[in-house]
């Protein structure tokens, strides 16, 4: 197994992470009583939220779902024996991709958003069968 394609997934299982930080980033401080982060109700605390914060935990919901089949993709096109140069080069391709897609999210650019989740998407397709 190629290091930049375990990278790769060690980054897609990472991007979920971000994408919950990055919708509670600047309210650690912010006492919950003024609307700062609820460590003790998060999943209400953030359905209290909107805008960038709301689309962030969106793009995290949608990291989670993405995982396992880019994980099933890498390992299967390995296991079938696929050129690992060209596993690599997808699954940094759907890395990039799927970071254009969590920025698209927070910038509330749904057109250019789903594009690239398409694209990401074809990508994890094409890994997937470069085995075949």
């Amino acid at each position: 197994m190629s290091s930049l394609s375990t990278g790769c997934v060690l980054i897609a299982a990472l991007m979920p992470i971000v994408c919950a930080g990055i919708a509670k980033s600047g309210m650690f401080s912010t006492p919950a009583s003024q609307g700062g982060y609820d460590n003790n109700a998060p999943r209400e605390w953030m359905a209290r939220q909107q805008g960038w914060r709301q689309r962030a935990n969106a793009a995290q919901s949608n990291c989670f779902e993405a995982l396992p089949f880019f994980i099933g993709a890498v390992l299967l096109a390995q296991q079938a024996g696929a050129a690992q140069g060209r596993v690599d080069a997808l699954a940094a391709g759907f890395i990039v991709l799927r970071s254009a897609y969590i920025l698209c999210y927070l910038r509330d650019w749904a057109l250019a958003r789903s594009v690239v989740f398409c694209a990401a998407f074809f990508v994890n397709v094409a890994l997937l069968l470069s085995g075949a």
